[in-house]
């Protein structure tokens, strides 16, 4: 993997750049659709790849291992080829699933034991197991095993943790080195930053995660229980030591006001399931803020559902048709706020990178915080 920055913006520790992987490009800032199964619910290949341009999108190692099981992804010659998508493929670890078991799980020094929430079977994620894991996946970036400790966690806790997923890391880092892939592309591996709201614990984790000159780098365990406000001051402290010619990702956040304040603070890749999942239940975004389509206010409103809006569906559909399909349970709605979401999701990276390029990020980024966040 290659990556060259291409633009900074005055005023802003915000990015432009590029990253090239074997199968293909991907322009930064970017956010990326999470497909935990290999598949974006709800949302055709065809129509992730043309309608929401997407450049990447997400995995799961925890899922994917469970179902459909790492020896049919290995038959079928790797998830790529396995759900028909062509451009690059990231995967989590899984070690946030792993840990949101919390009653169905045992962290060792060895590695993480669960049981698994289809059928209650014992399983064991080491560091070095997960990396095999994910070759046999065939992500184009796979990520680190760690422990995501709850933004809430004391600062033992959260001392104690960071420990073990510096020594996973080592371990994990060992064996990306020591194997190659299966399937004839290169994969890269990216470490992640945790160490909670403790500023010194960041900065002890960044350093660690720089000194191994990995191709790129994540910082994980935000967005987990604490305070926004927090979230972005850990943010900055860890991107004043990440090093800035690498790609930074932000693991799980966020929303639109979210995701322009960790770009506007250095971070280059984003991830979350808030588009899919809350416009399954019915929640919109827009550039003009947020609807939520039950409210009877839309009923008779026949307007298109995004006037001017980044999907095809924000033309077609009306408002009133949008929350007909929400209030009669059909199958359709849920199809089409998924496809409008992240659509839009898309849409605002994209232009957070042409601000970014023009130079006026800064000034851009302040307006559409105050429009995304409204409630319509």
């Amino acid at each position: 993997m290659e990556y060259k920055l291409q633009a900074t913006s005055p005023g802003s520790e915000a990015r432009a750049g590029v990253i090239t992987t074997d199968h293909g490009e991907i322009q930064t800032p970017i956010f990326m659709p999470v497909g935990t199964l290999g598949s974006v619910k709800g949302v055709h290949t065809r129509e992730i790849r043309d309608d929401i341009k997407a450049q990447i999108i997400l995995g799961n190692t925890y899922h994917l291992y469970l179902r459909p099981g790492i020896e049919i992804l290995e038959k079928a010659g790797g998830l790529h080829k396995f759900n028909g998508w062509e451009r690059p493929i990231l995967t989590d670890s899984g070690g946030f699933q792993v840990f949101s078991l919390s009653s169905n799980r045992k962290l060792k020094e060895e590695g993480a034991y669960f049981r698994s929430h289809i059928d209650g079977s014992k399983h064991l994620f080491t560091p070095e197991g997960v990396v095999d894991i994910q070759r046999s996946i065939g992500a184009d970036i796979m990520m680190a095993l760690d422990e995501c400790a709850p933004g809430t966690a004391d600062y033992d806790y959260a001392k104690q943790s960071l420990g073990l997923t510096h020594r996973w890391l080592k371990r994990g880092w060992d064996r990306f080195n020591a194997t190659e892939g299966k399937y004839g592309y290169r994969q890269t591996f990216f470490p992640i930053v945790q160490g909670c709201v403790y500023p010194d614990l960041r900065r002890e984790s960044a350093k660690f995660v720089s000194d191994l000159g990995a191709e790129g780098n994540a910082i994980g365990g935000l967005a987990v229980g604490e305070p926004t406000e927090q979230m972005y001051d850990m943010i900055e402290v860890v991107n004043e030591i990440l090093p800035k010619d690498k790609p930074r990702y932000l693991m799980g956040v966020g929303t639109p006001a979210n995701i322009l304040e960790a770009i506007d603070r250095g971070v280059d890749m984003m991830d979350c399931v808030m588009p899919t999942r809350n416009g399954r239940n019915g929640m919109i975004f827009t550039r003009n803020g947020i609807m939520n389509m039950r409210n009877k206010k839309w009923e008779d409103d026949f307007s298109p559902l995004d006037e001017g809006g980044a999907a095809w569906v924000d033309e077609v559909y009306s408002r009133a048709y949008v929350r007909h399909l929400f209030i009669s349970s059909e199958l359709l709605a849920m199809q089409i706020a998924s496809i409008h979401n992240l659509a839009f999701y898309l849409w605002l990276v994209g232009e957070a990178r042409k601000h970014i390029i023009a130079g006026d990020f800064k000034a851009w980024k302040t307006e559409m915080v105050q429009r995304v966040t409204q409630r319509l």
